[in-house]
């Protein structure tokens, strides 16, 4: 599982850094081109990657994994709602959030063993009751 999660950690910081953040900071005429068909006024995107590339690097450090997937969990809900306000489609974009985030959240569930604690896949089932306890159990009056 581990090393999953360490994987999948990997290929979402590469597609965030070479997709998202590198462009911003470089400032590549495709992100302020981007971020004008949004409805961004320019010059915003240069602090937008910055602000990406924060929640980025804590997210990798794994003392601070959780803080970093909390603040790219809000940045994620800000794209999706300039997705929405723009009129995009859905699936392709309006959603593109939610499976960034799942990425995201899957890879730190796999690497970190107090998230899989936190939110098992299934809970243990639990023993079935030992005879006497239910003799123990309170009779109901019908």
């Amino acid at each position: 599982m581990l090393w999953t999660g360490r994987i999948l950690t990997g290929l979402f910081a590469l597609f965030m850094l070479g997709a998202s953040i590198a462009p911003k900071l470089l400032q590549m005429p495709v992100a302020e081109a981007t971020m004008a068909e949004l409805g961004w006024p320019a010059g915003y995107s240069f602090l937008i990657g910055l602000i990406e590339l924060t929640c980025l690097v804590l997210y990798l450090i794994p003392r601070t994994s959780v803080l970093g997937a909390v603040m790219m969990m809000g940045l994620l809900g800000g794209a999706m709602a300039t997705q929405i306000r723009a009129g995009s489609p859905l699936f392709s974009h309006i959603l593109f959030s939610i499976y960034l985030g799942l990425f995201m959240w899957g890879g730190l569930w796999l690497r970190d063993q107090r998230l899989r604690a936190l939110f098992p896949l299934a809970r243990e089932p639990s023993a079935p009751p030992r005879s006497r306890d239910v003799a123990a159990l309170p009779v109901s009056s019908q």
